[in-house]
Order: C-alpha cells, then structure tokens, then sequence
C-alpha cells in the first residue's frame, strides 16, 4: 500500500506537476479538436492515446501532490504514453493543435523521466 508524506515539493517536482496537468488539458482540448476534425484525427488508436495520456498527466500530478511513495513509478510510465502520444500527433504535419498537443507531451515526459526511478 503506497505512503504519504507531507512534504514540501522541490521546485523541480512543482513544475513537473504543472507540465503534467498543462499536458493532461492539452491532450482533452485535442480530443475536442479531432473530434471535430474527423477523418484520420478520430482513428481509434490516436484518440486512445491521447484519453490514456490525459489520465496518466492527471495521475501523475495527483500522486506528486499528496507526497505518494509511488509516484515515481507512475511518472515512468507517464514518461513512456506522453512520448508515445507526441508520436501519434507528430504524424499529422503541419497542424498547429497537433503541434502543440506533442511539444506539451514531449516537456511532460521529460519532466516525468527525471521524476522516475
């Protein structure tokens, strides 16, 4: 069972939080964007990833937040969807939304990997 500390976060965590929830928003503002879209944006496996990302940046700032023992496992696996997420919007060109979907996946995996074992 994971513990909680009471801590106070180190700057570095404080902005991992941040790049996390901003990717979480990100990700669900895109879903609306390619929902409306349609065509090659409504693709199973893009939106999939895109909804995981979304939860697992939400998870992994939550856990950050109250201090959980277990975060730093959680962000190593947050690290790994964001970098997939930014994958699947890189393939969509020029797009600007999509652009700015993988940069906000590509701060929160970096972030997320130097909060990981």
């Amino acid at each position: 069972m994971p513990t909680y500390k009471s801590q106070q976060l180190s700057a570095e965590m404080q902005q991992c939080i941040n790049d996390c929830l901003d990717c979480h928003a990100t990700c669900l503002e895109t879903i609306t964007y390619c929902t409306q879209k349609g065509g090659k944006h409504v693709e199973a496996a893009h939106l999939g990833l895109l909804r995981d990302c979304a939860e697992i940046c939400q998870t992994s700032a939550n856990l950050m937040c109250c201090g959980s023992d277990t975060h730093a496992r959680i962000c190593a696996i947050c690290a790994e969807v964001c970098e997939q997420c930014a994958k699947s919007c890189d393939q969509f060109g020029g797009d600007t939304q999509m652009k700015a979907c993988a940069e906000a996946c590509r701060r929160c995996a970096q972030c997320c990997r130097r909060m990981a074992p």
